[in-house]
C-alpha cells in the first residue's frame, strides 16, 4: 500500500505513475493498466485511482478515450521529474498573463469545439459542483475546465500553455498563501456560474460572448484575491500587474 505521508492517496498513486512512465521509459501513446489492475497493484480504491487519471489528464500526461482506455499523451519533462517548479511568480501577474491567454482560447474555442469537447467540458463542471457539496478544497474541477477549453482549440501549443500557467500555481507560496486566508468559500459558487457562462457562450458558437465571460471569470478571481491579499507585503504585486487594458472593438 501506497504511504500517505504529506499528500492525499491520488496524489501519491499519480506520482507513482509519473515515476513509471519515466523508469520505464514508456512512450508517448501506450495505453496504461485498467483502473482495476492499477487499483489492485496499489491496494487503494478505484475511485482513487479515477482520481489519480483525472490529475494526470488535468496535467497533460494522459488522455482517457471512453470505452478504449487511458493513453500516455507526453511524458513528463524534467521540471516534473524533480518537482522544481518557479515561486517567484505572483498571483496577479500570472492573472494578467492568463486574462490576455485564455480570453482569446474562449474565443477559438466557440469556433472550433466539438460536441465530445463539451461534454468533456459539462463533466469538468460536474465535478466543480461535487467538490462544492462535499466541501473539498481541490480544484481539479477547476483546472480541467480550463484544460479541456484549451483542448477545444484543437490546438496542441495553446493547451501546453494553460497546463505551464497552472503547474506555475502549484506549490508556490504567495497563492498559498493567499488560499490560507480563505474563510468564506462562496466565491467558489461564483466562480462554477462564471465557468458555466463560458461554456454556454462556446456551446453557441459565439466567439465574443466566450471571450467576455472568460475575461469577466478572471476578472473576478483577481478581485478576490485583492480582498484576500496583504498590500503592505513586500510580495504583493497587484499594482505592477493590473487587469489589461484593451481595447474592445465592436462589430
Amino acid at each position: 500500500m501506497i504511504p500517505d505521508v504529506g499528500k492525499r492517496r491520488y496524489q501519491e498513486v499519480a506520482e507513482s505513475l509519473k515515476m513509471e512512465m519515466i523508469d520505464q521509459d514508456l512512450s508517448v501513446g501506450t495505453r496504461l493498466r485498467t483502473e482495476r489492475q492499477i487499483a489492485e497493484d496499489f491496494d487503494v480504491a478505484r475511485s482513487v485511482v479515477r482520481e489519480a487519471i483525472i490529475m494526470l489528464e488535468i496535467e497533460g500526461l494522459v488522455s482517457v478515450r471512453k470505452g478504449s482506455g487511458t493513453y500516455i499523451a507526453r511524458k513528463p519533462d524534467q521540471a516534473e521529474k524533480s518537482g522544481v517548479a518557479r515561486t517567484d511568480i505572483g498571483p496577479f501577474e500570472l492573472l494578467q498573463a492568463r486574462q490576455l491567454l485564455e480570453s482569446n482560447i474562449a474565443a477559438f474555442a466557440a469556433t472550433m469545439v466539438t460536441k465530445a469537447d463539451i461534454m468533456r467540458m459539462q463533466e469538468a463542471l460536474d465535478m466543480e459542483i461535487q467538490a462544492i457539496e462535499m466541501g473539498k478544497s481541490d480544484y481539479n474541477g477547476d483546472e480541467l475546465f480550463h484544460r479541456l477549453l484549451a483542448e477545444a482549440t484543437q490546438n496542441g501549443v495553446l493547451v501546453d500553455m494553460v497546463s505551464e500557467m497552472w503547474r506555475l500555481r502549484k506549490g508556490n507560496q504567495i497563492w498559498d498563501g493567499l488560499h490560507a486566508r480563505i474563510f468564506d468559500e462562496s466565491y467558489r459558487q461564483d466562480w462554477l456560474d462564471d465557468h458555466q457562462k463560458i461554456l454556454t457562450a462556446v456551446n453557441r458558437k459565439d466567439p465574443g460572448k466566450a471571450r467576455d465571460a472568460m475575461w469577466n471569470h478572471l476578472e473576478n478571481v483577481r478581485n478576490t484575491l485583492l480582498t484576500l491579499s496583504d498590500v503592505e507585503d513586500p510580495k504583493f504585486d497587484g499594482e505592477l500587474f493590473k487587469a489589461p487594458k484593451v481595447v474592445k472593438i465592436n462589430k
